[in-house]
């Protein structure tokens, strides 16, 4: 089966753990036959290409025709695109986003809609980062997808998370091809219970209009339920999991600290807890002075977390290393006696998987996708500081207990892979396009 696939990030063009699993899955999905051409904003060096794969810039596309051209032969009944007063700001000349307004459709309804000029032809330029002018990308993204939809052979759409939804929906209406959006992070997991209106209104659009939704765990799956008004028969769960390819050991990495490292690594935002890891560090070190504290990461609160340390007096006891990346990822893993995930909420999370490949134990949080389906985990309430505490001290201290868990959940890992979420995948892909 061919299928048109957009996603956000592609490794090496990494910002994080959604790459790390668009990898895993098209990697896989190869293996069993499907053929894809994989969308992304934007490809430092030559795009790779091979019979099964194409990876595509969405800067190296260029839109010739507008998308009321290309929807002029589209049957009405199939396509409602509709122009309303919005109070978001214009992102692009060429496309404007827009939200129904709560007063004029019934809430369950709202929607967002695009609105392109006609003259507006031509290749778009992409960062391809989560910054400043994503929503500005995420207009030109769509604009592209509707160019592909008209242009490319395929069998199905796949659009990973909310940044690629509207190009999904796009690319929907122009080829009548069936939509599948596989959601790897809701807003509700990014911003708690205040979520960013304009990014729930994208995220809820394109999964009112996807034939089917794949979430990353059934934690995951419960909230886009209860949260986006959507179908249980539609959302089901695919489970992501981890590659193999490991390309240092554990014994290989020479470490330059006596000290016991105990390590945090992702993105230094509210969703994953940072507060709750400096938290227990403090209680730790009161009983395990001869221990060193690694945040590998960046976000919002890297200086909130440094001014933290400071108050705390636990600067000899901490180290920040920034973003990582490639070896540098494999070496902090292999070099740490215990790896923490203490995230508030997370749909999946892939990096606990990583640290069993370099032979370290971890801890995560109850409130992960992960904790569904992985055993051989310490498991604590992310709130729970005084558990957190204890089971990093349990794991510091207790060598015989740190590597019967290391060695265990290594086996565990060990029937756990992409083919798995691959062929599940591919069996949605028949049932939704039957």
């Amino acid at each position: 089966m061919k299928v048109l696939m957009f996603g956000w990030e592609f490794p090496p063009h990494i910002s994080g753990g959604l790459g790390t699993a668009c990898l895993g899955l098209t990697k896989a999905m190869i293996n069993i036959g499907e053929e894809i051409l994989f969308v992304m904003p934007k490809i430092n060096g030559e795009a790779v290409s091979d019979d099964l794969f194409h990876l595509m810039g969405a800067s190296d596309v260029e839109v010739t025709r507008s998308r009321r051209e290309m929807l002029r032969d589209v049957s009405p009944e199939t396509i409602r695109f509709l122009e309303v007063d919005s109070t978001l700001r214009p992102y692009l000349n060429e496309v404007t986003y827009q939200t129904w307004l709560k007063e004029q459709v019934n809430y369950n309804e709202s929607v967002v809609e695009a609105r392109y000029e006609d003259q507006k032809i031509g290749k778009f330029e992409f960062s391809g980062v989560y910054g400043p002018q994503l929503m500005d990308e995420v207009a030109r993204y769509a604009l592209v997808a509707a160019q592909l939809a008209g242009q490319e052979q395929f069998d199905v759409i796949h659009a990973h998370d909310w940044m690629t939804y509207v190009a999904g929906v796009e690319a929907k209406k122009i080829s009548g091809k069936k939509l599948v959006c596989h959601i790897h992070a809701t807003e509700f997991d990014r911003s708690g219970e205040h979520p960013n209106t304009e990014i729930f209104e994208i995220e809820k659009y394109g999964l009112q209009n996807a034939d089917r939704v794949l979430a990353v765990s059934h934690r995951t799956r419960d909230i886009v339920i209860r949260c986006y008004d959507l179908d249980p028969a539609k959302v089901h769960v695919v489970h992501n999991a981890v590659s193999k390819d490991v390309t240092v050991q554990r014994a290989q990495v020479k470490r330059n600290l006596d000290e016991k490292i105990v390590l945090f690594l992702g993105r230094v935002t509210g969703q994953k807890g940072p507060d709750y890891f400096v938290q227990a560090a403090r209680k730790v070190v009161d009983q395990v002075p001869n221990v060193r504290f690694v945040m590998a990461g960046s976000g919002d609160l890297w200086p909130r977390m440094v001014e933290r340390i400071a108050r705390e007096r636990l600067q000899k006891h901490f180290h920040f290393t920034g973003f990582l990346r490639g070896s540098d990822v494999e070496d902090m893993f292999a070099m740490s006696d215990v790896y923490v995930m203490p995230s508030v909420s997370e749909p999946f999370g892939i990096t606990p998987f990583e640290a069993v490949l370099y032979g370290t134990p971890v801890i995560i949080s109850k409130q992960s996708g992960i904790a569904e389906i992985f055993e051989n985990a310490e498991k604590v309430d992310f709130w729970d500081v005084d558990r957190l505490t204890e089971s990093i001290v349990n794991l510091l201290t207790d060598e015989e207990y740190a590597n019967n868990m290391a060695i265990n959940a290594t086996r565990e890992l060990e029937l756990i892979n992409w083919d798995g979420a691959a062929n599940k995948v591919a069996a949605h892909y028949k049932e939704v396009t039957a």
